[in-house]
């Protein structure tokens, strides 16, 4: 059995797993656009902005792209803001392995190579890889493959392409939800997305693919002004889905959101995957785009989710599953009732209810914004109560979410740290609490309008049932409203027009 190991843990900045890949990255670069097993190949497969790509300088304004079929087969697959956005990268991660150890072969490596995985959240883990971060490869010469100037995040401005992902922006909240599946109506997303047909740029992103999912492409690509080409600024490689695959680091980073989905099924007997005949069978069985991947002599890959699925038949494990390095703390997503016993929060078939919303259209821009949510007092009294009570045995869960509706903007890399704030009643002091953080990987493309979408912006949604409990349950708090501050990881342009349409406070339950 291959075993994926933890980039961070192989021995050395340049142990032979990191030296064989920055080899065989550097062997499938200069391929041919066209080439069914170049490097740009594959990145278009998850996305292709012809702009970027030939400002960046990963294609010639002369050089073809993939002939018809091949670009309509293969190019701009990926699964975004849908329950096929885990299972579709799992099969695209396996034809990218087949295709570098193949290489790797080629040039007098190991056959048993397999990917490592970035686990950011790890202690001591949180910065990029060193031998991504180096222009130079071991020997002090320079063209080191795996080193990209286009990552503009944190980090030391004097040396570019070395970031590191800011803990206190990341979470692992979505490993404490038990459903794959959310709803679409403003409670939880669920941990794999929402029921959808075939949807490469879907609106309303899974709890695992909202966090840590976007926040680290944003984090680690950041974003620049080149005013000689835009008005706005424009992305890093990893901070939009169009540019991410040209990065060698993204294929680390979704090695490891592919391993928190194996580590989500193992933490708990309910965490399941779908079982419904659409999911399982993919969206060919609807009629739609079939899941497809070249493989390393070019043939294609047919998969489905049902194959995707069954962990013990892909061929790969990892070196360890628990998804920090360390145990999980008690499951936050179970609330115990006044007899002991565990009720789980569900979402499929729950009743979603409006408890407020702020009244206009929100910009961002900056250091962020601020707004406030007017509740509704009599469903707020109805909330509290039940937050209070407790469930009944047998009923769900009480939850509270914080919804950030139609975002609209031009800033992929932007992440916003989102805080609740509570005022105090009878001159009690006000109180904040941070809920949670928004990345807006893909809001480019949500926020213009194409053919099967609107450009109605992405939407997110946020479990704030402890921190709602904490007030509702205060008497020094006012319960009329609550303010929601949004603080940005790194200025937002004025000109990336970002806003936000509407943010509501919505319960979830019987």
């Amino acid at each position: 059995m291959l075993v994926r190991q933890n980039v961070w843990e192989l021995g050395g900045d340049w142990a032979d797993p990191i030296l064989w890949y920055a080899r065989a990255v550097g062997a499938l670069r200069p391929k041919p656009l066209n080439d069914r097993t170049s490097w740009r190949f594959w990145a278009g497969m998850h996305g292709y902005h012809q702009g970027l790509w030939e400002f960046y300088g990963y294609k010639a304004p002369a050089e073809q792209v993939p002939a018809q079929a091949d670009f309509d087969e293969f190019w701009q697959q990926c699964q975004h803001g849908s329950w096929y956005f885990l299972p579709w990268h799992r099969g695209y991660l396996i034809g990218f392995e087949k295709l570098i150890r193949s290489t790797v072969v080629t040039l007098g490596g190991p056959p048993d190579w397999t990917l490592p995985y970035w686990n950011y959240f790890k202690p001591g883990q949180d910065g990029l890889p060193p031998a991504f971060g180096s222009p130079d490869w071991p020997d002090g010469t320079g063209n080191n493959p795996l080193f990209i100037e286009q990552r503009w995040g944190p980090g030391d401005p004097s040396q570019p392409g070395k970031v590191f992902v800011p803990l206190d922006a990341v979470n692992l909240d979505a490993m404490d939800v038990h459903e794959f599946t959310g709803v679409a109506s403003g409670g939880d997303r669920g941990f794999g997305g929402i029921d959808t047909g075939f949807e490469h740029g879907g609106t309303k992103h899974g709890d695992i693919e909202s966090q840590p999912h976007d926040q680290v492409h944003g984090l680690v690509g950041g974003e620049k002004m080149f005013p000689e080409a835009s008005t706005r600024p424009l992305p890093g490689l990893m901070s939009s889905p169009v540019t991410a695959g040209l990065d060698p680091i993204f294929w680390l980073h979704h090695a490891n959101i592919d391993r928190l989905w194996q580590s989500w099924r193992q933490g708990d007997s309910q965490n399941t995957d779908p079982e419904e005949a659409s999911w399982k069978k993919g969206p060919a069985s609807l009629g739609q785009h079939k899941f497809v991947v070249p493989l390393p002599d070019g043939s294609p890959w047919e998969y489905t989710p049902e194959q995707m699925s069954d962990f013990a038949g892909v061929g790969y494990t990892y070196s360890d599953f628990s998804p920090a390095g360390a145990p999980l703390a008690a499951v936050a997503g179970r609330t115990a009732t006044s007899s002991g016993a565990v009720a789980m929060a569900r979402s499929t078939g729950a009743t979603v209810e409006v408890l407020g919303a702020n009244a206009q259209s929100l910009p961002v821009a900056g250091k962020g914004a601020e707004t406030s949510v007017q509740l509704d007092a009599r469903t707020h009294t109805k909330v509290a109560a039940r937050l209070a009570a407790g469930p009944a045995p047998g009923a769900r869960a009480e939850q509270v979410f914080l919804n950030l509706e139609n975002v609209r903007g031009y800033s992929d890399a932007t992440v916003l740290q989102v805080y609740l704030q509570f005022a105090g009643k009878d001159g009690a002091p006000s109180f904040e609490r941070q809920v949670g953080s928004i990345g807006l990987f893909g809001i480019t493309k949500a926020t213009e309008s194409d053919t099967g979408h609107a450009g109605d912006g992405l939407s997110y949604a946020l479990n704030i049932t402890k921190p709602y409990s904490e007030f509702a349950g205060s008497g020094n708090a006012d319960p009329a409203k609550v303010g929601v501050r949004l603080q940005a990881v790194a200025p937002v342009q004025q000109s990336a027009d970002v806003s936000v349409g509407r943010i509501s406070i919505v319960r979830q339950g019987d």
